[in-house]
């Protein structure tokens, strides 16, 4: 019997968005109140299983600063999916979606990636139009949209299901 299969995947975005939370609560089922800035890059692993198949989830934390970004296509490289991750709450947290896209793309121009808008659960601070939000699927050819609440941990789950699913039909 052959072990889990491996997908490479790297979550992207600005500084401060969410993704270092995202992925404390996808691992550990809890929400982390203190973060550091991600330095450049760390990785995590989870094995789940997804229609029948085992998989093995190598999962990259990108460093979201600026001065991080030129290192970052060279992490990019063999990734078989992305999460792009924009804040709810700080609608200048997608006016750099073009430089993401990019780092994803440049090594595989057609890796699935999975839009998300992060913490949800901030429902009176949310500035973001929804509207506006899901002009850029569409655009940059996102295979779906999702809304996730570290915090609550509502979506988490599923958010990684979705882009796991995704891997598993693209086989």
């Amino acid at each position: 019997m052959s072990g889990p299969i491996l997908f490479k995947i790297i979550t992207t975005g600005d500084g401060g968005v969410g993704k270092t939370t995202l992925l404390f609560r996808y691992m550990e089922g809890k929400f982390l109140v203190d973060t550091f800035m991600t330095i450049g890059v760390q990785f995590f692993m989870k094995e789940l299983e997804i229609e029948g198949r085992k998989i093995s989830l190598q999962i990259w934390d990108f460093g979201g600063q600026e001065h991080f970004r030129p290192f970052l296509k060279n992490y990019a490289v063999g990734a078989r999916g992305a999460l792009l991750l924009f804040d709810l709450t700080r609608p200048n947290s997608l006016e750099k979606i073009d430089q993401w896209v990019n780092i994803c793309r440049e090594a595989n121009p057609g890796i699935p990636i999975l839009f998300i808008g992060t913490k949800l659960d901030l429902t009176e601070s949310i500035t973001v139009d929804e509207k506006f939000a899901l002009t850029f699927p569409k655009k940059y050819n996102f295979f779906d949209y999702l809304k996730v609440s570290s915090k609550t941990g509502e979506n988490v789950n599923l958010a990684f299901e979705l882009l796991a699913k995704k891997l598993v039909k693209n086989l």
